[in-house]
């Protein structure tokens, strides 16, 4: 599956978790999810290639403890699973 394609799925799915998506120009620098006054907020970063957001929004995803529970593509699911060491 294309990187774009990952990307809008995941998008999706943080969406589904409860998150609001703000798009922004943060130059690089930021992105990734947070929680405000109890609201959870994603922040996406413009200023970064189409990998490096799907990378946010995967490590956002891992540590969201209702991730488990929510319906997702099985590739998804196996993007979202721990990354082993060698």
């Amino acid at each position: 599956m294309h990187t774009v394609e990952m990307l809008e799925q995941a998008l999706s799915l943080v969406k589904t978790a409860g998150y609001l998506v703000r798009q922004e120009w943060l130059g690089g620098n930021g992105g990734g999810g947070c929680e405000l006054r109890g609201r959870k907020i994603f922040f996406l970063d413009l200023a970064l290639s189409p990998g490096e957001q799907l990378d946010q929004v995967l490590d956002t995803l891992r540590r969201d403890a209702t991730i488990d529970e929510l319906p997702m593509p099985p590739s998804l699911r196996e993007f979202l699973r721990p990354k082993r060491s060698a």
